[in-house]
C-alpha cells in the first residue's frame, strides 16, 4: 500500500497501533497533543506534525484513536480539525470508542463534506494492539470498509461490519458490557472458591472444562499467580483501565435509555465499577474489580 496516511492519537491504544503502520512500512504521519508520544513515533520511523492539519493535509486515509466523545468532536469538527484540513474524499476511520449517536452524527458530517467515514472501535486490548491482532468493529458503507481493510489488516486479524455508521460503536459497546458483567461473575466465583478453601488455579481448571467456561477464564484471569502475562500477574498495571470500562459502561446505559432497552446486570456493573474508581483504583486494569469483590465491603454497601 502505497497510500498517504495520518494517525491521530497515540495514546495507550493508538501508539501500539500506529508502530504496527511503520512497520509495515506505511508512508505514516502522526499527531498527538503529547509530544513526548510524537516523538516516539517519530524515532520508530513516522513523520511527526506539529498539529492536526499539518497531520491531515494530503492523507488519502486519517485514522482517530481518541479517548471520547467531546475529542471526537473537536479533532473532527473543530476549526482546526479534521474535516477543515484533510484532503477531499479521504477515508476517514474513527477507532475510539464512543456513543453510536455521536459516531453518526460525525459520519454525517464528514459526507456531507465529500469524505468517506467508518466508525472501527477495537477488541482485544493493549496486547492486542501491540501484537497486531486487535478484532475491528465497523459501521459504514461496506465500500468504504472494505477500502480500509488494507491498512486496518495491518493491526488486526478480524475485521466485522456490524452494519451503518455507527453500528461498530453499537456492537463494541454490548461486547463490552457483557464484558464487564463477565469479568464480576469470574470474580465472584473465584472469590467463593477462595473462601470455601479451594486453590483459585485449580478452580479456574475446573471452570474452563465445565458450563462456566468463559473468555476471562481462558485468557484474562483476575487472580495474581493463576496466568502468567495478563494484567493480575503485574499487579493490575496494563491492559484496559477501570476508569475506561466507566466510560464504556456509561455509553451503554445511555444507549439502553434511548433504546429502553433492559440492562440491570449492565446497570450494576456500571455502579460497581464506579466504587471501584472512587476508591483509587481508576487506572487500574479492569479485572482489578476481584480487589472489591475481595475487601467484603459489597454486603455493607449493598
Amino acid at each position: 500500500m502505497d497510500k498517504k496516511i495520518a494517525f491521530v492519537g497515540l495514546g495507550n491504544m493508538g501508539a501500539p497501533m500506529a508502530e504496527n503502520l511503520v512497520r509495515a512500512g506505511l508512508d505514516l504521519t502522526v499527531y498527538d497533543r503529547v509530544a513526548e508520544a510524537v516523538a516516539k513515533l517519530s524515532a520508530a520511523g513516522a513523520k511527526a506534525a506539529e498539529n492536526i492539519g499539518a497531520a491531515v493535509k494530503g492523507a488519502e486515509i486519517v485514522i482517530t484513536m481518541l479517548p471520547g466523545d467531546e475529542a471526537v468532536r473537536r479533532v473532527y469538527l473543530g476549526e482546526s480539525g479534521v474535516l477543515v484540513h484533510a484532503k477531499t474524499g479521504a477515508l476517514l476511520i474513527d477507532c475510539s470508542t464512543i456513543n453510536a449517536q455521536t459516531a453518526r452524527e460525525v459520519a454525517v458530517a464528514a459526507q456531507e463534506r465529500g469524505f468517506r467515514m467508518i466508525d472501527a472501535p477495537v477488541s482485544g486490548g493493549t496486547a492486542g494492539a501491540a501484537a497486531a491482532t486487535l478484532t475491528f468493529i465497523s459501521g459504514g458503507a461496506a465500500e468504504d470498509i472494505d477500502a480500509a481493510r488494507p491498512v486496518l489488516e495491518k493491526m488486526g486479524k478480524k475485521i466485522f461490519r456490524a452494519g451503518e455508521s455507527g453500528a461498530g460503536q453499537a456492537a463494541k459497546i454490548c461486547n463490552n458490557m457483557l464484558l464487564a458483567v463477565m469479568m464480576i461473575g469470574t470474580s465472584e466465583a473465584l472469590n467463593l472458591g477462595a473462601a470455601s478453601g479451594l486453590d483459585p488455579k485449580v478452580l479456574s481448571e475446573i471452570m474452563l472444562q465445565s458450563s462456566g467456561r468463559n473468555w476471562v477464564l481462558e485468557v484474562y484471569n483476575p487472580v495474581s499467580g493463576v496466568m502468567e502475562n495478563v494484567p493480575a500477574a503485574r499487579g493490575y498495571t496494563g491492559g484496559f483501565g477501570t476508569d475506561l470500562m466507566v466510560k464504556d459502561l456509561g455509553i451503554a446505559m445511555e444507549t439502553a435509555e434511548t433504546t429502553e432497552a433492559a440492562t440491570p446486570l449492565g446497570a450494576y456493573a456500571l455502579d460497581l465499577y464506579r466504587r471501584h474508581s472512587a476508591a483509587g483504583n481508576g487506572t487500574l486494569d479492569f479485572s482489578s474489580i476481584l480487589k472489591l469483590i475481595e475487601s467484603q465491603k459489597l454486603a455493607r454497601l449493598g
